[in-house]
């Protein structure tokens, strides 16, 4: 087919009748190497949907004669194609200073993980074979050894989150019968996810014992009858309850819960496997002390403290496992291939207690000095200077991070990063430049996401391992702010 070459007068209007018909685009010289590489199907599709954009402007009176021309449509097709075809979900860099960011995908997995997880997903493996005898295999026992090797439990199961955990281990273990639970403990965490909702989703009567600030073992006692099937522990990761306060540790209930031959389930929500204290952070209970002080079931997660995938683990006295494992809603909920081979992997880290700082991301993180931040960022503070000069100033700063998803709210971790500040004759429009700044950051082919506050933009380098993901980007970035 011939291509018109006509000449285009400079700012002349289309008119909605000035655009081609879908057939005559994708027969275009140009396009041909976009049917090839992508195929008719998609390209007509984004054609379609090209068309009917511009003809909107034209009816609108926004469209140029040169915005329709082989060459111009020819290449806005091609965007469009490369825009459809780039993944919702990207990798961002987290310099926000909260580690475990709940809307940036937690934590982040291990190298170890990640060559796990792509050797088992390059072809068939054996997730439900026994190499042994050649059986059928049981999922679980692909990372059971390891929970119970770590924790000291007697079994252990796995599901795909700790929400789920939770609702499982209480639907098998007290459908149509009565949980105890104390007043201040009923937690709500994110999305609404709230323990009288869990508790009646799972088909269990809640009791509610002691008040929002104080419960007393005496609260439990008088609370047990012959319908109570569980004394139920809620780890308050999410919040924090200060002042005149009490609460039963685990080790008065366990005593009290054997007495009257009810379970005693624990939720520890984070899911820390060692103890933060000899890192130099804010303690946090583990699932082994909660074993050791005789909690019958421990639920917590794989992707908060821990550092792996999103899973749900639960482990605890071999009887009750043995219950959750066989209830019905367990398949509805079982761990994939994906998350449980990463989870093998993370959790094969932990025999190596001494390299956790070193190869998971997350303690790594936790861990680092703000010392090593601050390094960091004075390697970063020259290159972004020059990138964001005039408009704004940047510093080196002391700043202070969390650990983040519910985990220890209220304590901080001293940290550094940068300040980046607005140059301006007046305080308005502040709000203005900072947001034009983090939308320019978070547009970078590889986003970089900060944060606002006392009218700057922070950058901390908490979690920054290499500065030549910022470095090389600082170019795009100072044409985008153009």
């Amino acid at each position: 087919m011939a291509e018109t070459g006509e000449s285009v007068v400079h700012g002349s209007k289309a008119r909605p009748q000035d655009l081609p018909s879908i057939d005559k685009l994708l027969r275009l010289t140009a396009v041909q190497p976009l049917l090839e590489a992508h195929g008719h199907t998609l390209v007509a599709t984004q054609a379609r949907v090209l068309l009917d954009s511009l003809r909107v402007q034209a009816l609108s009176d926004n469209l140029q004669q040169s915005d329709i021309q082989n060459d111009a449509l020819s290449a806005a097709l091609a965007l469009s194609i490369e825009e459809r075809l780039t993944p919702r979900l990207r990798r961002v860099l987290n310099l926000t200073g909260t580690v475990i960011h709940t809307n940036l995908g937690r934590s982040v997995l291990p190298q170890a993980a990640i060559r796990h997880l792509t050797a088992m997903m390059e072809g068939p493996n054996n997730l439900e074979y026994d190499l042994i005898d050649g059986g059928r295999g049981d999922r679980d026992s692909i990372v059971e050894g390891l929970l119970c090797d770590i924790t000291g439990a007697e079994a252990a199961t796995v599901v795909n989150n700790n929400a789920a955990a939770v609702l499982l281990s209480i639907a098998a273990l007290a459908g149509g019968r009565e949980v105890v639970v104390s007043r201040g403990e009923l937690v709500e965490i994110g999305g609404a996810f709230r323990m009288p909702d869990v508790m009646a989703s799972a088909g269990a009567i809640m009791v509610e014992v002691g008040t929002t600030n104080r419960t007393h073992l005496a609260d439990y006692e008088r609370a047990i009858t012959a319908r109570t099937a569980i004394l139920m522990k809620v780890h308050t990761s999410n919040y924090a309850v200060e002042g005149f306060t009490s609460s039963v540790p685990e080790s008065q209930l366990a005593v009290l819960a054997r007495e009257r031959g009810v379970a005693l389930v624990t939720d520890l929500g984070s899911g820390s496997l060692i103890d933060m204290g000899q890192l130099g952070l804010p303690q946090e209970p583990t699932p082994q002390q909660m074993l050791a002080d005789g909690c019958g079931v421990v639920t917590f997660s794989g992707d908060k403290l821990l550092g792996g995938p999103q899973a749900g683990l639960i482990v605890g006295e071999r009887d009750l496992i043995t219950k959750i494992r066989k209830f019905p809603m367990k398949r509805a909920l079982r761990l994939s291939k994906l998350p449980l081979a990463a989870l093998e992997a993370t959790l094969t880290l932990y025999l190596q207690p001494e390299l956790l700082t070193r190869d998971l991301p997350t303690l790594r993180w936790l861990t680092r000095t703000p010392e090593q931040a601050a390094e960091t960022a004075n390697v970063l503070l020259a290159p972004m200077t020059a990138a964001l000069a005039p408009r704004y100033t940047v510093a080196v700063q002391a700043m202070l991070s969390q650990i983040g998803s519910g985990s220890l709210p209220v304590d901080r971790l001293p940290s550094a990063g940068l300040v980046i500040s607005p140059v301006l004759a007046r305080k308005r429009g502040t709000g203005t430049a900072l947001e034009n700044l983090a939308t320019a950051l978070r547009s970078l082919p590889l986003p970089i996401i900060g944060r606002v506050a006392d009218d700057s933009l922070l950058l901390d380098c908490r979690c920054l391992d290499d500065v030549t993901d910022v470095l090389a980007q600082l170019t795009t970035l100072r044409e985008r702010l153009a």
